[in-house]
């Protein structure tokens, strides 16, 4: 499931989306407050702005015969975006998050994430991180590899196929087919991960080829320091990739171009 390959970039890379966030205990000046100050110590690097209310889903409470629903307390949500859309910062009373869509390299994204992280800490000083976690969402398309004959029992690993790794699955009789795993990995990190076949959705429209989803989230929870950040997400990064290159096989790793 591992691998202790060399990390390596890709010319044809198949992410679609990287995600980064860090959730903290609740400061309310946030949700009542507009972050003003904090806009302007990135607004050079993200002048576009949204400002969102997301209405969570009602809480069922109460013994059963006496069963009522609570509502939820509404989040504002607020989203810098980079002039082109591809990076989106977004900053709640519980979490600051940064996005993006085109993903070149970890060190790239890391600092990315430097000012608006440190904008936030100097600001809004949190005690400490309740979570940190890092996102890989990879679709991997045969037709844009030029693997459009290749089965996916030769593109993955048997352990995160399902019925599709068996020699007598017809590919195409398989309507829906999905590995879901959690587990606790070195480092003291977590992951969830999710891997399969699916229909994507692009521009309102769902894309009529089939690509193999492999979604990971890695995550540290607990009380984590604010000086231990940087060294907490490194630590992640450096699992997703062992993660990533344990799930690939050879021909596939071949046919996204790596670059050494």
């Amino acid at each position: 499931m591992f691998s202790h390959e060399p990390r390596c970039h890709y010319r044809r890379n198949p992410l679609g989306e990287v995600i980064c966030q860090l959730r903290f205990p609740e400061i309310l000046a946030i949700s009542v407050n507009p972050p003003v100050n904090f806009q302007e110590a990135i607004r050079d690097d993200y002048p576009q702005f949204l400002r969102k209310e997301e209405n969570p889903a009602p809480k069922i409470t109460g013994a059963p015969g006496h069963l009522t629903l609570e509502n939820a307390p509404v989040t504002v949500n607020y989203q810098f975006a980079s002039r082109d859309g591809v990076w989106r910062v977004n900053l709640t009373s519980r979490f600051i998050s940064l996005s993006c869509s085109r993903y070149d390299c970890w060190e790239d994204f890391a600092q990315k994430l430097d000012k608006p992280l440190a904008a936030f800490i100097r600001i809004y000083k949190p005690a400490y991180f309740e979570r940190i976690g890092l996102r890989y969402l990879n679709f991997f398309s045969r037709s844009a590899l030029e693997l459009e004959d290749v089965p996916f029992s030769q593109l993955f690993s048997p352990c995160y196929l399902g019925p599709l790794g068996e020699e007598d699955v017809v590919p195409s009789t398989v309507t829906r087919c999905g590995v879901d795993a959690e587990l606790a990995i070195r480092g003291g990190c977590r992951a969830k991960i999710h891997a399969g076949p699916g229909l994507l959705r692009q521009g309102g429209k769902e894309d009529k080829e089939v690509k193999f989803i492999f979604d990971q989230d890695l995550f540290m929870a607990g009380q984590v320091n604010i000086s231990l950040t940087t060294g907490a997400l490194n630590t992640l990064h450096v699992q997703a990739d062992s993660i990533f290159r344990g799930a690939i096989t050879s021909a596939l790793h071949e046919a996204m171009e790596p670059v050494e």
